[in-house]
């Protein structure tokens, strides 16, 4: 027979968890594992409701696991580590993000590419290799393999920080990667949301002027008032577009819904790359002509390994960039979710679940 969660493991945790694809949360008793060799145990303080939760509650990607507690961007305070750990103590402030798990063999492992291992283990909706279903941070405590746990600077906000392990690393890696970083570049933004607007702070800090391309005007004063974008651009607006063309030598989109192409290409200079990070549900058409004829690159990418989350932290930590957030306690999880499906949030969502759950 086989057993509750709240019995699988010896030590008692507590949650709030969905339970069918309504994706309503409610309190949630199941358990962690103890803490091995090389396992780091954590009191969770905060974390980040990322948009990847929302689709995983109402399992629009037909592949959610119920009970599910969602949460992959954690962050708190070290209770105990295993005899094998040496980079972290009791106290320290530490952050988990996306996956807990990795072959450590493979040949992406071994350049410090954990998030395209074949065998990589997520947060939560996975099972560790013992066949163990995984729960993720909308609880009281985590335990996890030291490699996959994150220093946290001592002078980034933890609450505000938090968003950084998913929405910042999922912009800082492309950036990164595509050369998305020269000072002086042009570098579109699409979308404002919870990566966009971490995008803006990244492009920024890099040196480069930064405009911001969204459907909605009324994003114009936020973008540059507050996010210290140069420039805005209504992508529906074809007055606007038609002056912009041909000026962007980098564009990194974040939307996730199905959108044309088309229109951003031809922002782009000669040898402009577009990248994506967004996951529409369909397909979305790429006209080749405009790469062809002005050599551009499109290109994807997933969110970084743990070597370049860690440079990830540390420049935030440098440059002071942080997620703008709204803090809310756990009771208030299903409104937050409801908004959140209606882009209702400026920018993301953090629950304070240190005072939450107690």
């Amino acid at each position: 027979m086989a057993k509750s969660p709240e019995d699988e493991h010896p030590n008692k945790a507590f949650g709030w968890a969905a339970r069918d694809t309504s994706g309503l949360l409610s309190p949630f008793h199941f358990s962690r594992r103890d803490n091995g060799a090389d396992d780091v145990s954590i009191k969770i303080l905060y974390c980040g409701v990322c948009h990847s939760d929302l689709h995983l509650l109402k399992n629009d990607w037909g592949i959610t696991n119920y009970p599910l507690v969602p949460g992959h961007e954690i962050v708190g305070v070290v209770t105990s580590v295993g005899n094998n750990v040496k980079k972290f103590k009791a106290g320290d402030q530490v952050g988990v993000g996306v996956i807990v798990g990795s072959c450590k063999s493979c040949e992406n492992c071994d350049q410090d590419l954990e998030s395209y291992c074949p065998k990589m283990i997520y947060t939560y909706n996975s099972h560790s290799y013992d066949g163990v279903k995984n729960y993720g941070g909308y609880s009281d405590k985590i335990v996890v393999d030291q490699h996959f746990v994150l220093r946290f600077p001592d002078n980034l906000p933890l609450d505000a920080g938090a968003p950084l392990l998913c929405a910042g690393i999922t912009v800082y890696s492309p950036m990164k990667y595509y050369g998305m970083t020269e000072s002086g570049k042009h570098l579109g933004v699409v979308g404002l949301g919870g990566l966009g607007h971490v995008a803006v702070k990244f492009g920024k800090a890099f040196g480069l002027k930064v405009t911001v391309i969204s459907t909605s005007p009324r994003k114009k004063e936020e973008a540059i008032d507050r996010l210290g974008a140069d420039a805005f651009l209504v992508s529906s607006d074809p007055e606007q577009l038609k002056a912009a063309m041909g000026t962007m030598d980098y564009i990194i989109d974040t939307v996730s819904a199905i959108h044309a192409l088309a229109p951003l290409l031809s922002l782009l200079k000669l040898n402009g790359k577009l990248v994506t990070v967004g996951l529409p549900n369909k397909p979305l058409e790429l006209p080749v002509v405009s790469l062809v004829l002005g050599r551009r690159m499109v290109g994807g990418s997933n969110f970084g390994g743990l070597k370049e989350t860690q440079e990830m932290l540390d420049f935030c930590a440098k440059n002071n960039i942080t997620a703008d957030i709204e803090l809310i306690q756990m009771d208030d999880i299903n409104s937050a979710i409801e908004r959140l499906a209606k882009a209702d949030v400026r920018y993301r969502f953090v629950i304070d679940i240190g005072n939450s759950l107690k």
